[in-house]
Parts: structure tokens; sequence; C-alpha cells
């Protein structure tokens, strides 16, 4: 890495005095109304539009993505678009009270509230046409909204009244998840907080404290750099109230439990070395449920390139990446499914492996199994797309129960012919086979969920999973942010597999139990996720200017942008 995109450690002494700078603003941070608070979340997005163009270049030559290329391009996408949504809905939510008016909220037969957070205006309906986000809210409750900012109007407020300090983790893969990690705990947990970059991609720091100038200005956020000794400085540190990780959870233990065998004991005995308030999100072995139907040739073709999509973004270090193709055993098109989607996969151009762990975890899953490599691997830290051979759907199947963090997927069948059968199969295979809750994909044409009825809404029902894509990637659902993003709720500690608690959820309901994510079974133009998008990169440029100020008059830029993917 050249020494531009390296960020020397933070010394431990000035940890201790950002940690003082911003215990020593908190109490105004609490007194900040939510129309000041919107004021400063909005002075926020026009330092990130002239921040944009060189966060994003900094972050595709960390990962070593050409100048102009798709990855490049996915570092709008994935990166500053994401950043000014979750600006502007945070706003938008907070100069309405903490409680923005939902497009439409309704009951299932049994009770349970569902609140449609998307589309909600005719510009949402323009650029993201047939696209829904609904969220389920947890059975017994109702969707309400900000609880906190109707707390402190009430008088009553969290706590001893005094906010707090929150160490916030960032992750090293998407440069969107820090700030946008932080935000949630400045809006919705009333904390300020302290950023400590990850190694990985920590060059982005610089760029988000310049992007979020006025609230590092206002003493509301601290950005920091280092690796497990400061991390843990800060983690056990007196004055930091609450810690909010991305990563994985081997990391989230050793700050709980402590490393090795001392962790080891610790959870064992119920003991954790500390007792802070800790949500996480900690990644997934996302399945992928193909409803077996009778699909078109164009139907095939379209759902192979997005799947193969699914794994490639990002160079497949994504925690919401495609990991297990899950099929019916008897359905007749599995055989020309599957090729397809190896042959995107081969067609689709490789990119340098660039998360520290990747070689290890490469030999690691082909040392379980055989596995077909596909792309040319031949440049300098590249790595194949990788599909693992012969992967059963037993308990204690390696693959179901460690995430392959890198370019690696599989193929898994259920033993089903039809469509109802399938899902009956494939629900439970995924809610007590698969590691982890945060995501799942589901792809179902319009023909055979029209014929499964009720049915299809049943096993919607029963997805124990955060987010659920149906006919798309839940990326999208990360992206557009109006949802929720985290692990199915129920996680205990020690247990923690997708982790704890929720971020983004930008209407700010309550109590969300997941987020179902809805797009029509093909769409036209190319999606942007599509790693085979003609001009994403471009896309990604207009679409992060076009959030810092949405108009109507901005549609067709947009429009004629997307259409030449």
């Amino acid at each position: 890495m050249s020494q531009d995109l390296h960020m020397p450690p933070t010394p431990l002494e000035v940890l201790d005095q950002k940690i003082d700078r911003l215990a020593a603003h908190q109490a105004a941070w609490v007194a900040m109304s939510p129309t000041e608070r919107a004021a400063l979340l909005r002075r926020c997005m026009p330092t990130l539009a002239a921040e944009a163009d060189a966060w994003a270049d900094t972050a595709r030559r960390l990962k070593g993505y050409a100048a102009g290329s798709n990855g490049h391009g996915e570092e709008y996408l994935g990166g500053t678009l994401a950043v000014m949504r979750n600006l502007r809905l945070f706003a938008e939510a907070l100069d309405a009270g903490g409680a923005p008016k939902l497009p439409k909220t309704w009951q299932r037969s049994d009770g349970q509230w569902i609140a449609r957070v998307f589309p909600q205006n005719a510009l949402d309906k323009a650029l993201f046409a047939g696209t829904t986000v609904d969220i389920w809210i947890e059975p017994g409750q109702e969707p309400s909204q900000g609880k906190l900012y109707r707390d402190k109007r009430a008088g009553k407020v969290r706590g001893d009244g005094k906010g707090g300090v929150s160490c916030v983790l960032g992750a090293g893969n998407q440069t969107s998840i820090p700030p946008m990690d932080v935000l949630y705990k400045l809006v919705v947990d009333d904390e300020v907080c302290i950023l400590k970059m990850n190694p990985v991609n920590e060059a982005v720091g610089p760029h988000i404290e310049r992007a979020f100038a006025p609230l590092v200005q206002a003493g509301f956020l601290e950005v920091c750099y280092g690796g497990v000794p400061e991390g843990k400085h800060l983690t056990d540190h007196e004055k930091v109230s609450s810690i909010h990780i991305t990563g994985s959870a081997t990391a989230h233990d050793a700050i709980i439990w402590g490393p090795g065998e001392e962790g080891s004991k610790n959870k064992a005995a119920g003991t954790p070395r500390i007792t802070k308030h800790i949500t996480s999100e900690l990644g997934c072995v996302s399945p992928v449920l193909v409803v077996p139907g009778k699909w078109t040739d164009a139907e095939l073709d379209y759902q192979a390139r997005q799947v193969a999509s699914m794994l490639a973004y990002n160079c497949g270090f994504n925690c919401n990446g495609s990991r297990l193709i899950v099929l019916a055993s008897g359905w007749p098109q599995k055989d020309a499914f599957r090729k397809l989607v190896y042959d995107k996969l081969a067609a689709t151009p490789t990119r340098k492996a660039y998360y520290p762990t990747a070689q290890r975890t490469f030999e690691t899953f082909t040392g379980q199994y055989e596995a077909t490599q596909l792309g040319d691997a031949s440049g300098e830290g590249v790595l194949p797309w990788t599909m693992l051979e012969g992967v059963g759907t037993d308990e204690g199947e390696f693959a179901l129960n460690n995430e392959p963090w890198a370019g690696i997927m599989s193929f898994v069948e259920v033993d089903a012919d039809g469509a109802a059968a399938y899902i009956d199969a494939a629900v439970p295979f995924a809610n007590d086979r698969c590691w982890g809750t945060l995501s799942i994909n589901v792809l179902c044409d319009p023909r055979t969920e029209k014929a499964l009825g009720d049915a299809f809404d049943e096993a919607i029902a029963a997805l124990r999973y955060g987010t659920i894509a149906i006919n798309c990637w839940s990326g999208l659902g990360y992206g557009i942010v109006n949802a929720t993003w985290g692990a199915f709720p129920g996680h205990p500690l020690d247990d923690i597999e997708s982790g704890q608690g929720v971020v983004h959820n930008g209407l700010l309901l309550d109590h969300p139990q997941k987020s179902v994510i809805r797009t029509p079974f093909v769409m036209k133009p190319t999606p942007a996720w599509f790693t085979d998008h003609k001009n994403n990169l471009a896309l990604g440029q207009v679409m992060t200017q076009f959030e810092a100020a949405p108009s109507f008059f901005k549609v067709p830029k947009v429009a004629l942008t997307a259409l030449k993917g």
C-alpha cells in the first residue's frame, strides 16, 4: 500500500484528548432540538458533495481498481451516494420531529404491523419504478417513530439524560458503513462519536472528516486510526459508554469476552470482560432462494447476471454477498441456470482481492471442497471467482456455517419439484442451517408467485432475516437507507451470529423486526448493482449530486445516465 493510503496509529494520549473533547460536548448535542440537528446534517451535504470525487478516488486506489472502472463506480454507488441519502433522510425525519409521514401502514391477519417506507413521493417512483420497501414491526408493537424525540418532548429521557460517547469501530469493506453507523448513533441513540477507521480503508478517514466537518467542528465527532491496541483502548475507556462494530463475530467476541482462551472461559462462565451496551453487524452466509418456475430465456439470463453480480460486487467483500444459491432438485431449468451463472462469472473481470485475509480464506475453502475457478487470476493479488462443488445441506456443513469472505459461493439443492414444495423445504433450510440472519435474496417470477398465493407471503413472513430482498439484491436495501440494516432480532451476546441492533432506518421506526425490499422480476434499464453495468461511474456521480438536492428538474439527467447502462 502506498504511503498516502496509510494513516499512522493515533497515539493513545491523543485518543484520550479526543474522547475528552467529545465528553465535553455531549451535553450540547443532547440539548439540540430536532430542527437544529437537521440543519447541522444539511450543512454536511455540500461538504460531502465537494469531497465525493476525492473520496471515491482514494477508495478505488486502496482497492486496486482502475480509474473509470466499474469498481470505481461502485465507490460512489456504495459509498458517497448512500451517505448522502442517509444525511438527507435523517434531516427530513428530524425536521418532521422524528416522525416523517409513512406512505402506508397495515396489519397482517396475525396482527403484525407493516410500515411502507419507500417510495415516499413521486420522485422515488420516477427513479425506482416498481420498487417498494416495507419494514415489518416486532409482533405486539405498533409502527411508532422517533421514540427518542417523543420522550424528550414528554420530559422523559434515556438513562441519566446526559447522552454518552460511543466508540464506532468502522468496517473495512464499504466506505459508507463507518459514517452511516456514526449518523445512526448520533441521531437515534443520542450519542456523540469517536470513529476508529479500519486499517483496510483508513485512508478514507480524512475524507470523512472533511465531509462531516460541521459535526467535527461542533465537537460531536472525532476520527482516529490504528489497530487492535487502539481499538481496545477506546472500547475499555471509562468515558466511552457504548460500542458499535461492523465486522466479524470473532472481533465482537474478543471485545466482549476477551481473546483466545480467556474469551472462551469468560463466555462459558457468562462473565463478559466489559458490560457496555454494544450493537453490531457481523455478516452472514447469505442465501439466494431460487423459487422454481417456468422462466423465459431472457429471465434466466437476467437472473444469472444478477446472481453473479451479487458475488462480484466489491470483489466479494460484502457481508450480504451471495454465498449459497439454493435450487430445487426437481426444477427442469436448474442446470441451465447454473451454467449461466458460471458463464456470467467467467465473463466478469476479476479484481485485486484487496482484503488482507482473502488469500487465507481462499485456501481454507478450496481446501475443504473441490472448486471451479472462473476468470483470469493472473494479475498481482487477483483471485478467481470460485464456485465450491459438492456442498451438502446437512447440519454441520462447513460452507453453511462459515462466511467465505472473498469471491466464493456455492450451489446447493433441496429436495423439491414444484414451487410449493420448494418453499416448504427452502425456508427452514435458510432459517436453521445457514449461519447468520443479516440478509437473504428470493427470486420468484410473478406467474409462480401468483400461483403460490398466500403461501408466498407466509414464506416471507417465516424467514428470520433482517433484510429480505425479493427479485433483487439485498444491497439495494442497504443503499436505499429507508430500510433497516442489521440482523434479525434475538441473538444473545454468547451466540451473536449476525449481531444485535440496526442502523439506517431513515424514517426512524421504533420497533423494526425486518425489512422487505421488492423489485420487478426483470428491471430495465440495467440496475446499478449489476457488475456488467456500462455506465455505473457516471451514474454514481450523478446520483450522489442528485441526492444532495433532489429535484424533478434533475430527473432527465439521471434517467439518461441510467439508460446508458
